[in-house]
């Protein structure tokens, strides 16, 4: 991956390196040449295999509906919130059929390789976004962001109202 970054031409303000404007069919066609890349790498190799071994697997099949239903159990009272006289019942059954899915091999073997997978995405796009600015924001799947200022729950005083 590092060679396709080395070989990435640098772009300032629309310009190359060389003085030449940034050319935006070169730049989506290496775009397309690291997706493929990245399709073809050992990760996403992982990730496939073990998606497919989860459909294969009947028992895994079963709790996944076996789940769905919790879930949507725990929907219809998650409206009332817990006020709801089967609020923490239905949220019980959602843990232990997830807890129940987690101890099967694929699954949770599955899901390793989809976090390692978006762990890669995440960190070029992080690469990416730095070559270009480092004050660009790059989204990414982790439900409890590290990051501070608006929206990360730290005092930035920025005078958005929503900090602090």
């Amino acid at each position: 991956m590092a060679s396709m970054i080395d070989t990435l031409p640098a772009a300032e303000q629309g310009v190359t390196a060389d003085g030449a404007p940034a050319d935006l069919a070169s730049l989506m066609s290496r775009a397309f040449e690291l997706g493929d890349w990245i399709k073809h790498s050992a990760l996403a190799a992982e990730y496939v295999y073990w998606k497919d071994q989860v459909h294969r697997d009947a028992e895994a099949q079963r709790l996944m509906k076996q789940f769905a239903k919790a879930k949507e159990k725990f929907a219809e009272c998650e409206r009332f919130g817990r006020f709801h006289p089967d609020y923490n019942a239905a949220l019980e059954q959602v843990y232990e059929a997830e807890a129940q899915l987690d101890r099967i091999e694929s699954v949770s073997r599955y899901k390793t390789a989809e976090a390692s997978l978006d762990e890669l995405l995440y960190d070029i796009s992080r690469t990416l976004a730095g070559a270009v600015s480092h004050s660009i924001k790059v989204p990414d799947n982790d439900p409890n962001p590290k990051g501070s200022g608006c929206g990360g729950g730290g005092s930035c005083s920025c005078g958005s109202g929503g900090c602090g």
